[in-house]
């Protein structure tokens, strides 16, 4: 089977790490700019960064709309910390109006912004991920939490009760950044779920 073709959304963020972690994971990544960069990929990874930044510039690089049309036909996307306020169906605490963080609705979830705290609060620690054995070390920075998910959505991971990993179908989402910590096995879980493996 050929290698998937998983874009990063490169407008604002970790996109380096989430490349090379998708490369080591059996992907072909490229970044993910314009609305041809997006049609020409199989799944795409929202990664961490501001989400009412990353937001403006959906707006600004006129990809908001192509986004949401191919997540709701079905596009496999995985968003770690800000991708995952990004994938919610609702966001709590989402900014300022006119420069709020915009929800795809990728997956039914209620997500808080900054549920950890601010950068000075973030921290790293070793939870229990589901479908992947062994213990994961997590790093949290400016780390949203999920308050609410719906019947169609599978918890993978809690940290101080709450939860911090979903997967809905072929979307999945993280609060914590998997590619700062050369552990790959969420990247594999993507590419496994991408290709129907997982």
């Amino acid at each position: 089977m050929n290698a998937p073709r998983i874009g990063v959304l490169a407008l604002q963020g970790d996109t380096r790490e989430h490349l090379a972690a998708l490369r080591e994971a059996g992907a072909e990544a490229s970044t993910v700019r314009r609305r041809g960069e997006l049609e020409s990929v199989d799944a795409l990874v929202i990664p961490g960064g501001e989400s009412t930044a990353m937001s403006h510039l959906l707006r600004e690089f006129e990809l908001l709309e192509p986004l949401r049309a191919r997540l709701a036909d079905g596009m496999p996307a995985y968003g770690s910390c800000a991708g995952m306020i990004l994938m919610a169906s609702e966001i709590l605490d989402a900014g300022a109006p006119g420069r709020a963080a915009l929800a795809l609705g990728a997956i039914d979830m209620t997500v808080r912004r900054n549920a950890f705290g601010r950068q000075v609060d973030s921290f790293e620690g070793e939870l229990e991920f589901g479908g992947i054995t062994g213990p994961m070390h997590a790093v949290f920075i400016r780390a949203p939490w999920v308050e609410r998910v719906g019947p169609q959505v599978e918890v993978l991971a809690r940290a101080d009760g709450h939860v911090v990993a979903v997967r809905q179908g072929r979307t999945l989402a993280t609060a914590f950044h998997p590619e700062m910590t050369g552990d790959r096995r969420v990247h594999r879980l993507f590419v496994d779920i991408v290709t129907g493996r997982a």
